[in-house]
This record gives structure tokens, C-alpha cells and sequence, in this order.
């Protein structure tokens, strides 16, 4: 495993770290603690030493199956939670800084820590950004020694180049995808130059870019790639990376032209996101063990060649860029 500092935090992490919103829910199958302490302790096991959750994957029980796990290793396991969906209306004015304080304080209680290495807005409104009050709140946190970084998970690239003005914003979680370009442009040039970590999130665009689906793949009904194909509970962005499902199967046919013989896709995918130096680290998720195996295989994939990276790019020009490049 390879290891890269995470921004002004100072932590070094595991440049393939996990995600667990698929360990809790909206992924078809039901919160399962066996199937999560498992997954968590293999991830560890292979190196990974920073595990990324949130209040309301499975309604709390990815942090209390994340502190579970962690309190009962030897290693130093950073452990970053968000907070801020749990909102009803999710509005920017349901953002107070006293709703904020209760998240921090019911996720601490959720994983049985004292201090949350990271704790992230999570994926608020646009007019979040730009309200100091809310952002100050983490200051007074930190100072109750209740976390000790804060960050944002974000949906557009205007959100986070909006959020690292503000001096406590430590990393920015957001999409980067071989059908999700954009954050390579001006935002990962300012992220360097401020020293903000980057944590890659839907780095697979919902297991499309395994390049295992097709027309004929089902999912249950439960499933978010089933029911927020057109952003109907949430960001379409979050599922398939806002892509048309069979215009995202057809660029998939390109890019294994580009890797012939590459069964699996998304070793290749994942390394692709790790040749832009700005990224810190990927955080794709598992639902079972294979799925961590094929993830961690990444770690044994050359890097691309300049041929290979400009197939990428034309792909993703000719295909994807009029669909999304502008919208996120």
C-alpha cells in the first residue's frame, strides 16, 4: 500500500481507502454488522488506514460499525464521518450551527470516540458556502477537542473551489472519474496550492466503470442506481456519475478497446485517478469482500501510458463531456 499526506491535515493515508456507504444501505441489500466488521478489518489488514462514513449511511449503523472496528485495532485508523443530511427539508436554512454541534456530538456517541479525525459537511446546499457561521462552528469544536479537522463533501466543483477560501477546510471530498473530468482542471491546481487534501469519491461512477454491467443488469429496488437514475432522492450525480446508463455502457466498450484483456476495468480506473498528483486519496466502497480484493488491485497496475491517458481523454470528450462537464 502507498501512502500520501492528506492536505493541511498532516495525515498520511492510504491512497486506496474505503468508503462505506455501500456497506450501509441504498445499495439493495440491508445494513449487515457481519459482512461490515468483516470488510472493515480486511480493508485494514491490507494497509487501509482511513475509512470514510457518514450519520446517515443505514441510519447510524456504518459509525457504529466504523468505531466498532477501529477501537478494537492496534493500528492508527483515521476515521472521517460527515454530517448534515440528516436535515428534513435538506435546505440551506436548516443549517444552524446548533443542528451542526448535536451531528458532531450524535456521531461521537454513534462510534464511541472522543475526537473525530475528520468531520465533513455533507454535501449541503450551494448557499451553505457561503455562510462563515456555519464554518465557524467548526473552529469552537475543535477547540472543545470534539474533532480535530474539518472538510466538506461537495457535488460541484464551484462548491469546493467556494469552500477551501475558508482557512479551516482542511480536505474536500468530491466525484473524479474517468466520465467525471472537470475537478482536473482549475479546482485541483488550487486544492495544491492550498494544501487541501482531495478525497475521491464515486471514483467506479456506481460500478459502471468495472465494466461487468449491461443492458440486461438489474439492481433492486432499493438500489440507488434503480430508483435516482434522474435524481429523483438526490443528487442524479451520485449515481452513475449523472451519466445516461447505456451512453455510460457504450463509452464502457471504448475503454476496453483502450485495455484489452482487462476483465475487470476498475483496477485501471482507480489508477487513473491516482497519476493526478492533487488526489490524496480514492475512497471506492464494497458491499463484499471481492469487491475490496478488485479495489486493492489497483496497488499492482502500472501506471498509464501517455497513449493510454489521451484514450481516456478522447473518450470522455466525445462521449461524456457535452453531457456533464458543465452541469457539476
Amino acid at each position: 500500500m502507498q501512502y500520501r499526506k492528506l492536505g493541511k491535515t498532516g495525515f498520511e493515508v492510504s491512497e486506496i481507502s474505503l468508503g462505506t456507504w455501500q456497506v450501509g444501505g441504498k445499495w439493495g441489500d440491508p445494513f449487515s454488522h457481519e459482512n461490515a466488521d468483516e470488510i472493515l478489518n480486511a480493508a485494514i489488514d491490507a494497509g487501509v488506514n482511513f475509512i470514510d462514513t457518514a450519520d446517515v449511511y443505514g441510519d447510524g449503523e456504518s459509525e457504529k460499525a466504523v468505531g466498532r472496528v477501529v477501537r478494537s485495532r492496534s493500528e492508527r485508523v483515521f476515521v472521517a464521518t460527515k454530517c448534515g443530511r440528516r436535515l428534513q427539508p435538506h435546505v440551506n436554512e436548516a443549517y444552524q450551527p446548533a443542528a451542526i454541534r448535536k451531528f458532531v456530538e450524535d456521531s461521537l456517541q454513534n462510534m464511541g470516540l472522543e475526537t473525530l479525525d475528520l468531520i465533513q459537511l455533507h454535501c449541503p446546499p450551494t448557499e451553505v458556502f457561503y455562510r462563515p457561521e456555519i464554518f465557524e462552528v467548526f473552529d469552537r469544536l475543535k477547540e472543545e477537542g470534539k474533532i480535530l479537522n474539518m472538510g466538506v463533501s461537495v457535488e460541484k466543483v464551484e462548491e469546493a473551489l467556494k469552500a477551501i477560501e475558508f482557512p479551516n477546510v482542511t480536505t474536500v471530498q468530491i466525484i473524479f472519474n474517468m466520465f467525471r473530468m472537470r475537478p482536473a482542471e482549475l479546482f485541483f491546481q488550487e486544492a495544491k496550492r492550498r494544501d487541501i487534501g482531495v478525497i475521491v469519491r464515486v471514483p467506479l461512477a456506481s460500478g459502471l466503470l468495472t465494466g461487468k454491467f449491461s443492458r440486461e443488469t438489474s439492481f433492486t429496488q432499493n438500489d440507488h442506481r434503480n430508483f435516482n437514475r434522474n435524481g429523483e432522492a438526490f443528487d442524479k450525480g451520485e449515481t452513475f456519475s449523472g451519466i445516461d446508463y447505456n451512453v455510460g455502457l457504450e463509452a464502457v466498450e471504448e475503454l476496453k478497446k483502450l485495455f484489452p484483456g482487462q476483465e475487470n476495468l476498475a483496477p485501471v480506473a482507480l489508477r487513473w485517478i491516482l497519476m493526478f498528483d492533487a488526489v490524496s486519496c480514492i475512497i471506492p466502497g464494497a458491499s463484499k469482500l471481492s469487491q475490496l480484493t478488485s479495489n486493492l488491485q489497483t496497488e499492482q497496475v502500472p501506471a498509464l501510458t501517455p497513449e493510454q491517458l489521451a484514450g481516456v481523454k478522447e473518450i470522455y470528450e466525445s462521449k461524456i463531456k457535452p453531457l456533464v462537464h458543465y452541469t457539476w
